[in-house]
């Protein structure tokens, strides 16, 4: 009986929560019927990860631990993830919609010779086919897409849709042969930015600023609520094309896409980008001083005022919660 494959993310010695997400779907998924679930680990000093994701559904786990997946590159990686496709012969490949899963995706699906559903927020079987929900025209409808008779389907999975879900139960865990390939192209070296700062990706709660701050002394505001709730820094395109924040924070279509339980709109005015990048977070709340602003819109909560006037109001409220407990 095929299964679904499922590609697992590491950073930093760290599994991505957005690959256990994808994990603990394809686990969801394939339940009912008893297929298995395979999850494939690509790195170096990665196998002490391997036994930990039985906890979330893998039967079986693919460990190819060797220096040359020290960093990320599209052809070794995607050459680790054939290999295991080929062993497993799997229904579905799963994996997150990060930058690194959407690079992936394209590639794999391209030497597959299979179709690729991107981006998905709902996934279902049926029958022989797999079947997705995933946003069109940057965010204003919804497509109903299906893999048809390709196999198998190369799936990404939108960070923050999908549970994670725990579960009692362990996984054999495998080492997974991968053959030497040509890799035209070599990270030696990334530099991270010292930021501190949560990935807006993935942040369960963002806070997000836009032209309605007026200036870029301005974002400390936003930053000081992010901070008092746990938050991550989001910003919309206008700013950062005015230099006030750098791109890695921004949201949007250009930017990053975000599924968070929260997100907060401070002086965001709702452009279509922006909304293809964040409106399927569970809740949004947006602030801004104009009633007719198109974010209003897409929120579940509006207030009408002065984000400079709003945020440090909020901030306060939240420290005297925390403070009471």
């Amino acid at each position: 009986m095929a299964g679904i494959l499922c590609v697992i993310e590491q950073r930093d010695g760290t599994i991505r929560r957005a690959s256990l997400q994808a994990l603990s779907q394809a686990a969801r998924l394939t339940a009912p019927t008893g297929a298995a679930v395979t999850a494939v680990l690509v790195g170096h000093g990665v196998s002490g990860l391997a036994p930990s994701l039985g906890g979330y559904g893998a039967s079986r786990v693919l460990v190819a631990d060797e220096l040359r997946f020290a960093r990320y590159t599209p052809e070794a990686y995607a050459a680790a993830i054939q290999a295991a496709a080929a062993l497993v012969v799997p229904q579905a490949v799963f994996m997150s919609a990060t930058t690194v899963g959407r690079d992936l995706a394209g590639r794999l699906a391209a030497r597959l010779g299979v179709d690729c559903l991107a981006d998905v927020v709902k996934v279902w079987l049926e029958e022989d086919a797999v079947v997705a929900v995933r946003p069109v025209y940057s965010g204003k409808a919804l497509a109903t897409v299906d893999g048809g008779s390709s196999s198998p389907v190369v799936v990404t999975l939108r960070p923050n849709v999908f549970a994670v879900e725990p579960i009692a139960a362990a996984g054999t865990v495998e080492p997974l042969s991968v053959p030497e390939v040509a890799v035209r192209a070599v990270v030696r070296e990334v530099v991270a930015k010292e930021s501190g700062e949560l990935d807006v990706a993935e942040a369960d709660i963002v806070v997000s600023g836009g032209r309605g701050m007026k200036a870029p002394e301005n974002l400390a505001l936003v930053r000081d609520l992010a901070h008092a709730m746990g938050a991550a820094v989001g910003a919309s395109r206008a700013i950062v094309d005015a230099g006030w924040i750098d791109h890695a924070y921004q949201v949007g279509q250009t930017g990053k896409v975000v599924s968070p339980t929260l997100y907060l709109a401070c002086g965001i005015s709702g452009a279509i980008q922006h909304l293809a990048g964040m409106s399927s977070s569970k809740i949004i709340v947006a602030i801004n001083k104009d009633p007719e602003a198109p974010i209003f819109k897409a929120a579940d909560y509006g207030i009408v005022g002065d984000a400079l006037q709003v945020l440090p109001a909020l901030t306060a409220e939240v420290k005297r919660l925390k403070a009471e407990g």
